[in-house]
């Protein structure tokens, strides 16, 4: 490995980690606008509605499961793909085509 292809690794390496970064960012942001829309729209049922049924929890489930997505990318299992994944990957593609 030359020093070139150090170097270009070490940068894709730095960029993932910055992707993976302002996931985490933009994950923690996500909480404050679900707990912000939360508290607005039971606000509004509170005010408007409040004996009839719950329909917020709609809007904060929906909100709930977008959260959860956003923390197995942020949090998940690593995203790291190396030159060895790569070339493996392209070693089963060309076994593919040829088969």
């Amino acid at each position: 490995m030359s020093t070139n292809d150090t170097t270009t690794e070490s940068e894709r390496v730095r960029k993932q980690a910055y992707r993976r970064l302002k996931a985490q960012r933009d994950f923690f942001r996500f909480l404050l606008v679900w707990a912000a829309v939360s508290a607005i729209v039971s606000g509004v049922w509170a005010f408007l509605t409040p004996t009839a049924f719950f329909w917020p929890i709609f809007v904060i489930g929906g909100m709930g499961i977008a959260a959860m997505f956003m923390a197995i990318d942020a949090f998940g299992p690593g995203s790291v793909i190396t030159e060895a994944d790569i070339d493996a990957e392209v070693q089963r593609m060309s076994r593919r085509r040829g088969a």
